[in-house]
């Protein structure tokens, strides 16, 4: 790889401001498949390509055979319905869906008002799609704005029993959002880029579905995400994944839900209003129940300024809302918090409803902390947690910031610290348990140094 200035050119000086490099391979190619180029689809992207997809698509079902869409730019300017069917591409970096954003001439009847390119399972309310399997290509749209009432999203629908790998997702509203009721979803090896809102929404209903390996960046609202509104998503897991930098809100957020993992990711450098890591009861979700275990998770530049609250959100967010964290067997178990620029750890309840709900349950264990420009921990909730062998060095305030439910009463703060041993670095002291208030509501930032080997 070689870069250089052109012959000429009269700039004084190059800045290199991205530069992402994967190895490709050769196309893949499909030989005994619906291939859409006997569909009429054009690879050129002058004409559209979706009625010839679709007539592929439906040829292959009666055929059983996979749809191949070979090396080319095909565009599509609507959704594609999918259902018991195989599409692959010849890779992503060969084969790529295109297309623009366009008004419709009436609402339809989902509130949407502009329609694009996606492939989309059936609604879960007409019995959603089955055994779907999209790989090896990638979708461009052009949304230029957020209309959240629009279906304007890479995938969508109801999908169960169904798998995606490989795919390059940009520029539509939200990579890859699902409506549950579904089942057995398998999200793999994607990379989801330049998002308006949400690069994946599990919403409503979603269960025993993964999103593993994964690669997001720049997503306009939460990387990844768990939404159990109105039905509970269950027995769920997002798993060694990366997400950088989301323009708004976190990097990996659960809204309630049942059995939930998050484990083996690495987050680093949200923006504003989020943090990495976020637990949240909020967005009228469902309550937390069963055990939540978030383990071996990295944090790097994590936790922005809540510009509502005037304070600084920790790397890990835990926040109630709604109502009360308090059903769920919370383990957060091996998470490194690296170079965070507030806390490390926050557990708040929103002011107006401080005193009707607490966060109990939640269990750290085996935890490093390596910066902080506050503290460890900030308490801003009644409630209570357990710490055993957290480790943290470079702390830029007082280990544990105690505020409770800020009352303030004699008897010490509402939120109660457990010591479960191994805790070192002298964040938390003895003299803080099991509940001293050591509140300073908006504590000066020290920037940590650079973390280091430990």
């Amino acid at each position: 790889m070689r870069l250089t200035v052109p012959a000429g050119s009269r700039a004084a000086w190059t800045v290199v401001d991205l530069l992402d490099s994967e190895l490709v391979g050769r196309p893949h190619i499909e030989l005994l498949a619906a291939n859409v180029l006997a569909f009429g689809a054009d690879p050129t992207g002058r004409r559209d390509a979706a009625g010839a997809i679709e007539k592929a698509i439906a040829f292959a079902r009666r055929t059983h055979l996979t749809v191949y869409i070979p090396p080319g730019t095909y565009r599509v300017d609507r959704h594609i319905v999918v259902d018991d069917v195989t599409i692959t591409g010849a890779g992503n970096w060969y084969t790529k869906i295109k297309g623009r954003e366009v008004a419709l001439d009436e609402p339809a009847t989902d509130g949407s008002t502009h329609t694009g390119v996606g492939f989309y399972g059936k609604d879960a309310a007409d019995g959603g799609s089955r055994n779907v399997h999209l790989s090896g290509f990638a979708i461009e749209g052009d949304v230029r704005s957020r209309i959240d009432t629009d279906q304007v999203n890479g995938i969508g629908g109801a999908m169960s029993d169904s798998t995606i790998e490989g795919l390059h997702l940009s520029h539509t509203k939200v990579g890859m959002w699902f409506d549950g009721p579904m089942k057995n979803l398998r999200v793999s090896g994607s990379i989801i880029v330049d998002q308006i809102a949400d690069a994946i929404n599990f919403h409503t209903g979603v269960t025993d579905s993964r999103v593993t390996q994964t690669f997001v960046r720049n997503s306009g609202d939460d990387g990844l995400a768990m939404w159990s509104e109105k039905t509970a998503n269950a027995r769920n897991t997002f798993d060694h994944n990366t997400v950088q930098s989301p323009v708004l809100a976190n990097g990996i957020a659960i809204y309630g839900g049942t059995d939930t993992t998050v484990s083996g990711n690495l987050v680093a450098d949200p923006v504003r209003e989020g943090s990495a890591l976020h637990i949240g009861s909020r967005f009228g979700a469902e309550p937390f129940a069963g055990k939540l275990n978030l383990d071996d998770n990295t944090t790097v530049r994590a936790g922005t300024y809540e510009l509502n609250w005037n304070i600084g959100l920790g790397a890990l967010w835990i926040f109630a809302l709604d109502r009360s964290i308090d059903a769920a067997d919370i383990r957060v178990t091996g998470d490194h918090y690296l170079d965070s620029t507030y806390n490390a750890i926050m557990l708040v309840s929103d002011w107006a409803v401080k005193d009707q709900y607490d966060i109990e349950g939640v269990h750290f264990k085996d935890i490093r902390v390596d910066g902080t420009g506050t503290s460890v921990l900030s308490a801003r909730a009644a409630g209570g947690a357990s710490f055993e062998n957290v480790d943290a060095r470079n702390v830029g305030a007082v280990g544990v910031n105690n505020c409770g439910s800020f009352h303030f009463p004699a008897t010490g703060s509402e939120f109660s610290l457990t010591d479960g041993g191994g805790n070192d670095g002298g964040w938390l002291a003895p003299w803080m348990l099991p509940h001293t208030i050591t509140c300073d509501d908006r504590p000066a930032v020290v920037p940590p140094p650079a973390p280091g080997a430990w």
